[in-house]
């Protein structure tokens, strides 16, 4: 079943008197949504008797939780202590999945830095398949999904070609695929049915329907510049995009059952509950 659901808690829900994430489950809920995604984007800070007792409540709530690893993963790093940060910033994240019941992980996988985008992806794509090894090594007794991200950037890794490619490496491995990132890589071409539905059958093609069929989504508008991403914007930008409509006509047009979760500047359950109306509408 398609699920809606912000990352992190908008500014309506401390506007409304809430501050701690264990309140997130139940107030998500009774706004009629049904994921949320909790982010270790500056590193692992929640105890695990906080991440065990979120993961009871969102059980409680019927929301599937996802998790965002921290932000300092570089995959593509020509330094080798920082690939083994990354390998072991994941490897926890996931730790830290099971312990909150979810499902998937997503994670950024790596920037060029001074090195062209060929010689970097090959590192990416080397630093993948050891990272495979080093999760088969901890013989994870629970399903789950790790999810790299599209970026939205032009000097990090992470087009949905390159994403598509690193995700045939493991049966786990599925996409996220951050609309509003590919937007600004492409300088707002992403427009029509037409354009999303390339995005898809390309990755159709290249993993299976299986795969995409239960696909990870971050969407929100976002501003862009010559070199992509400059921040993110709520839906009621009328200028960059892009638009949700298209996107879901081709969600039920391939009958896809992904997770989407809003990315918006603060309004993230407010552009979730919108998500699913205009969804719903269709």
């Amino acid at each position: 079943m398609i699920k809606f659901g912000p990352s992190g808690n908008c500014d309506l829900f401390y506007e409304q008197g809430y501050k701690s994430s264990l309140e997130a489950p139940l107030w998500i809920k009774n706004r009629g949504l049904n994921a949320y995604e909790y982010s270790f984007s500056r590193g692992f800070t929640m105890s695990e008797f906080t991440a065990k007792t979120l993961g009871e409540k969102c059980k409680e709530n019927d929301i599937e939780i996802s998790i965002h690893a921290p932000y300092y993963i570089n995959l593509a790093s020509p330094d080798p202590s920082k690939v083994e940060k990354s390998f072991n910033y994941i490897i926890n994240s996931i730790k830290y999945l099971k312990i909150l019941q979810g499902k998937r992980c997503v994670f950024h996988p790596g920037s060029c830095g001074d090195m062209d985008r060929e010689e970097a992806f090959s590192l990416l794509r080397k630093n993948m398949k050891e990272l495979v090894k080093r999760i088969e090594k901890e013989n994870f007794d629970f399903e789950f999904l790790l999810c790299p991200e599209t970026m939205g950037k032009s000097q990090q890794l992470g087009t949905y070609q390159e994403i598509g490619e690193i995700c045939t490496y493991a049966d786990y491995l599925i996409p996220t695929l951050d609309f509003g990132h590919i937007n600004s890589l492409l300088q707002g071409k992403l427009k029509t049915e037409s354009d999303f539905e390339e995005i898809f059958k390309f990755l159709i093609d290249k993993i299976g329907f299986n795969k995409v069929e239960k696909i990870h989504i971050h969407f929100s508008k976002i501003e862009y510049g010559k070199k992509g991403e400059i921040k993110h914007l709520t839906f009621d930008d009328k200028i960059y995009g892009p638009e949700f409509e298209p996107l879901a006509r081709v969600i039920k047009k391939l009958k896809l059952n992904p997770v989407i979760i809003s990315e918006s500047r603060g309004t993230q359950a407010e552009d979730a509950n919108q998500m699913k109306k205009i969804y719903e509408s269709i």
